[in-house]
């Protein structure tokens, strides 16, 4: 059995960053170190004030320690990263951006009043099993152990357990709309002939790659464009030749040296000029 360490290790980038920023902006709640209002989703403050941080905090706050911020926070722990090891597995990138299409469609919907809610976090969540729900929908699900369903009705069984428990439905309704619309954009409409019209931008793949986490199949930029290089130019070996326009993986694999050209008579090259043995000719 693993400790709660390895676990925390073994769980994928982007579920484990997103699932532990909930948890410390409620714990930092929780020991009064902020207002809750001071980062919920306010347009007025926004566009009047320039508090553009509100359009991003609402997102990290599931509520207050109970058992619903529990229940969200095994969603993102089970779901999210039963996605992130599945279907989008090595794309890191595409993950990614599936969170920041779902919050920019959430923050669209917030913008009109009926529609409003101050914190986008449970949608943004309920967008996860949805688009699971979507991935695996012939998988077993039990819930509490009591009724037993295939993951293609998992969201609606969890609306109606919110409709029962007197919880508001507005943001789960939401983030199925959220994850809805993903799905068809990057999954049933191109299955149905049409483009991808949600293709994952180059600056989705700048970031992840700058933020050296995860892995992007036929990623457009370098994962890590600074791994093994120490110079850029030419390189040699002691005593070799010299190589050119070396790959980070080739650059590891050799010793770098100062840019020199190659002298046949000076074996062991260790600075920029003519070198000779001990002895030597």
């Amino acid at each position: 059995m693993s400790t709660p360490g390895e676990y925390y290790r073994s769980l994928p980038p982007v579920s484990k960053t997103y699932g532990v920023a909930c948890l410390m902006t409620t714990a930092a709640l929780y020991l009064g170190l902020y207002n809750p209002w001071t980062i919920a989703l306010q347009y007025e403050l926004v566009f009047k004030r320039l508090q553009v941080w509100r359009l991003i905090t609402n997102f990290f706050f599931l509520g207050r320690f109970s058992f619903p911020f529990a229940f969200r926070l095994i969603i993102i722990a089970k779901y999210g990263v039963s996605l992130e090891r599945g279907p989008f597995d090595k794309r890191t990138a595409d993950y990614v951006w599936m969170f920041i299409f779902g919050a920019l469609s959430l923050l669209v919907m917030a913008a009109i009043p009926p529609l409003y809610i101050p914190f986008m976090g449970p949608s943004l969540v309920f967008m996860i099993v949805y688009i699971w729900g979507r991935e695996f929908p012939n998988a077993r699900i039990s819930i509490y152990g009591v009724v037993s369903l295939k993951g293609f009705y998992l969201p609606w069984a969890l609306l109606a357990l919110d409709l029962i428990f007197g919880d508001p439905l507005m943001p789960d309704i939401l983030g199925m709309v959220a994850g809805h619309l993903y799905y068809f954009l990057t999954v049933l409409h191109p299955l149905a002939g049409g483009r991808n019209l949600l293709k994952t931008p180059l600056w989705v793949h700048k970031v992840v790659a700058y933020w050296g986490e995860g892995f992007q199949v036929n990623a457009p930029v370098p994962s890590d464009p600074s791994a093994g290089i120490a110079f850029r130019g030419r390189s040699h070996r002691l005593g070799g030749m010299a190589t050119q326009g070396s790959s980070p993986e080739q650059a590891q694999t050799r010793d770098q040296g100062p840019v020199q050209q190659p002298m046949p008579a000076a074996e062991g090259v260790a600075f920029c000029g003519r070198s000779y043995r001990l002895g030597g000719r």
